[in-house]
C-alpha cells in the first residue's frame, strides 16, 4: 500500500484501513468471510469492523453483516475532528506543569527563597533557561517590555521558535520596544513577522526597563535596572506582580502601535468575503460542520474550504486558535 495515502495519521491501523477501503470499493456487501479476502485473522478483522462502525466510518445497511463505507470526505472529517480533540486534550495536559515542577524541585532540594515568592538569579544561563521554560509553558498571555533598540541575529534565532509556538497555541503576546528598534532592519523585520502571526507590538519613546510577565502571575525584572549584570528577580508574590502589571499597562497605553509607525495594514474583516464572515461566525457557534453548512445553505465541501481559508488568513493552527485570534481582532 502506498504510505503517502496512509490513514495511520488519524489513528487507524493497517487492517482498519484495508477494511474501510474494501467497503469503499464494494459498498453494501457482507462482512462474512472478509478475513479470507484480506488474508487476515478473523479476530483482527472483527475488531476492525467494530471500531470502524463505532467511529462512523462503516454503517450497517440491510442485513446485520451488510456494511457501507462512509463518504471519504465525511470519514476524513470525522477522523480529523477526533484527532484534533485528542491533540487538544494532550496539549492541555502538557501545559499544566506547575504541580510537576514543584514536585521535581522538591526532589532536588529546591525551595522558595525567603522574601515572599521572590527568587534572585545571578547566572545569565540560568536566567535564559528560566525565561525559555516560562515561555514554553505559558498558557494564556506573555507581556514584555524590551529596552534594547536592536536584537542580535542570535537573539532573534533563539526567540523565533518559542514565539511562533506560543502564537500557534493561542497564547497572546503583547510587547513594547523603543521606537529606535525600527532603525535596525533585522529587528524591524522580526517585529513585522511577529505582528503578522498575531502578536501585538507597540513602540515607546524614551528609555524603558525590561519587564516580562507570564500568565499574569509570574514576573521577571532586572535586580538592578542600572546594572543588568547583577541578575534578575523572579516574582510570584501577587501584590508585587500586580504592581509590575500596572507598570506594564502604563507603558503599553503610552506606546504607539507598530502598524501606525510602519504604515502596514492591520488585518480586519474587510479582508474577508461576506460568506467567509458568516462561516467564521458559524464555525465558532456550531459543533458540527454539517450543521454549519446546512444553516448557510452551502455544501459541506464548500463550508470546509472556507474554514481552511480562514485558518490560513488568521495564521491559525486549528479552529480553536482561529476563534481566539478572531475574537482578539474583534472579528466576532
Amino acid at each position: 500500500m502506498n504510505s503517502a495515502g496512509s490513514m495511520a495519521v488519524w489513528g487507524l491501523s493497517d487492517t482498519e484501513e484495508r477494511v474501510y477501503r474494501h467497503f469503499l470499493r464494494n459498498p453494501g456487501t457482507s462482512a462474512e468471510d472478509l478475513h479470507l479476502l484480506l488474508h487476515t485473522p478473523g479476530g483482527e478483522v472483527r475488531a476492525a469492523l467494530e471500531r470502524l462502525t463505532g467511529l462512523g466510518l462503516l454503517r450497517r445497511a440491510g442485513g446485520h453483516d451488510t456494511l457501507t463505507a462512509a463518504d471519504p470526505e465525511v470519514a476524513v472529517g470525522l477522523l480529523t475532528d477526533r484527532r484534533l480533540h485528542e491533540l487538544h486534550h494532550e496539549l492541555r495536559q502538557v501545559t499544566r506543569p506547575r504541580q510537576l515542577v514543584a514536585e521535581l524541585r522538591a526532589d532536588m532540594g529546591a525551595h522558595t527563597p525567603a522574601g515572599g515568592g521572590v527568587e534572585r538569579m545571578t547566572d545569565l544561563a540560568q536566567i535564559r533557561d528560566r525565561i525559555d521554560d516560562l515561555a514554553f509553558f505559558a498558557r494564556h498571555e506573555i507581556l514584555s517590555v524590551e529596552p534594547h533598540t536592536a536584537l542580535t541575529p542570535e537573539n532573534i534565532a533563539h526567540a523565533r521558535p518559542l514565539d511562533s509556538r506560543c502564537l500557534r497555541r493561542g497564547v497572546r503576546i503583547r510587547s513594547v520596544l523603543p521606537k529606535e528598534a525600527l532603525d535596525d532592519p533585522a529587528t524591524a523585520a522580526y517585529l513585522r513577522e511577529l505582528s503578522a502571526q498575531g502578536a501585538r507590538i507597540r513602540l515607546c519613546s524614551g528609555p524603558a526597563e525590561r519587564i516580562l510577565v507570564y500568565d499574569r502571575h509570574t514576573a521577571l525584572v532586572p535586580a538592578d535596572p542600572a546594572d543588568t549584570s547583577r541578575g534578575a528577580l523572579l516574582a510570584q508574590e501577587p501584590g508585587l506582580v500586580a504592581s509590575i502589571l500596572a507598570l506594564f499597562d502604563k507603558i503599553w497605553d503610552r506606546a504607539t502601535d507598530l502598524t501606525a509607525l510602519t504604515g502596514d495594514r492591520t488585518p480586519d474583516t474587510e479582508a474577508l468575503t461576506p460568506v467567509e464572515r458568516e462561516v467564521l461566525k458559524s464555525m465558532c457557534r456550531v459543533a458540527k460542520d454539517e450543521i454549519g453548512a446546512r444553516e448557510l445553505g452551502v455544501s459541506l465541501r464548500t463550508y470546509r474550504r472556507h474554514i481552511a481559508d480562514l485558518l490560513r488568513i488568521l495564521n491559525a493552527g486549528n479552529r480553536a486558535h482561529a476563534a481566539l485570534l478572531a475574537r482578539e481582532r474583534g472579528w466576532i
